[in-house]
């Protein structure tokens, strides 16, 4: 094997001569040298292989809000990476040039887990996200490089759609401390004709995640025009979350832009998002945000003891901080759901890509960040 492929242990021979990969519910079955859907599982020698572990689509310091996420510790630095490849299959895909990409020699960055545990301790990031693709199918590398980051004192950050099978995701899990669970739509309709996928299994990981775990979880819902966007379906989701995962769960409403395969369908109105908001309010979620969009009300932090605004956002730049240390409202000291740990971070909506390799850590360029989902 070289550097770039290594063994796994989540897969199966099957009576038909195939080997089945069991690390996700799409439950591929390879022939000798065959690719999973999801391309960078492979049989290779009579078991299934990884083909990226320790490369990368490349690497950037984000603000933690766009992971996004709110309620763990706001206003610090991220170290996003991802590889190529993804298990779903969705139409509207936003980061379809490296999910969808059949081309592993476009890795551009090599490093090791320790390589990139330093490198985020060196670059004052409070933790490492694995996004842009989903780490379900890197799930080896990330939890690896979760561990090294423990060791270095950083935090790890999954974004990811949750479609995996219980033994992967409990292992993969217990070495995250915070997730954000793309929840694409609520009808097993929607998954199956525009994802590719099945509902239920991402519901069971969000369950698991909720009740099993200490992982801190907010969710993402990204609302296409006439898909996923109806009243009926938010109301339906959000009353879920609010019965099944609690009211202290945040739900951030993304807008969509035309892309990938649906090219042609128009972009969220920011009317939709704000409407979605007011239902997910309604039925008793604590926390609900609108993002994509210019919305410094939708995208605030509200105290639900006294309605106080916590914490201000403007896109990606924080405004008034009215918090405690230890995350309690300075007005009425009721506690806000979340990791906090003293002031707010300083990174703002700075993107800082830079590139990896041993102990070399070099800025590419600094730009602002624009509206562009991560996942």
């Amino acid at each position: 094997m070289d550097g770039s492929t290594v063994a796994t242990r989540y897969w199966h021979r099957t009576g038909d001569g195939r080997v089945q990969c069991d690390v996700c519910p799409r439950a591929c079955r390879l022939h000798e040298g065959q690719r999973g859907f999801c391309f960078v599982r492979m049989r290779q020698d009579d078991a299934v292989v990884l083909t990226t572990y320790g490369r990368s689509s490349g690497y950037c310091i984000d603000p933690i809000e766009k992971k996004p996420l709110n309620h763990f510790l706001p206003g610090s630095a991220v170290l996003s990476f991802g590889t190529a490849g993804c298990n779903l299959g969705c139409r509207f895909c936003q980061n379809w040039d490296i999910s969808k990409s059949r081309e592993t020699d476009t890795l551009a960055g090599e490093a090791t887990p320790a390589a990139i545990a330093r490198a985020a301790a060196r670059l004052g990031c409070r933790s490492v996200a694995f996004t842009y693709n989903d780490p379900v199918i890197f799930l080896e590398y990330a939890m690896d490089v979760a561990d090294a980051c423990h060791q270095a004192g950083v935090k790890a950050v999954a974004v990811t759609a949750g479609y995996m099978c219980a033994e992967p995701r409990a292992e993969f899990f217990r070495q995250i401390d915070a997730a954000n669970v793309d929840l694409k739509g609520f009808t097993g309709e929607f998954y199956r004709r525009t994802c590719l996928a099945c509902l239920d299994p991402v519901l069971e990981t969000l369950l698991y995640l909720r009740h099993e775990t200490g992982v801190w979880l907010e969710i993402t819902n990204l609302l296409i025009p006439g898909l996923n966007d109806s009243d009926a379906e938010i109301d339906a989701m959000t009353r879920w979350v609010t019965g099944q995962l609690g009211p202290d769960v945040p739900v951030h409403f993304t807008a969509f832009h035309p892309d990938f395969k649906m090219s042609d369908r128009p972009p969220t109105p920011p009317e939709t998002l704000a409407r979605a908001r007011r239902i997910a309010l309604d039925n008793g979620l604590r926390h609900a945000y609108t993002g994509n969009v210019h919305d410094p009300a939708g995208q605030s932090t509200r105290c639900h003891g006294c309605g106080e605004v916590l914490i201000e956002r403007d896109w990606y730049q924080l405004g008034a901080w009215r918090l405690t240390g230890d995350g309690r409202c300075v007005n009425c000291d009721t506690p806000l759901a979340g990791v906090f740990d003293g002031p707010p971070g300083t990174w703002g909506p700075r993107r800082l890509p830079v590139r990896i390799a041993n102990q070399l850590l070099r800025p590419l360029s600094s730009t602002t960040i624009t509206d562009r989902s991560d996942f």
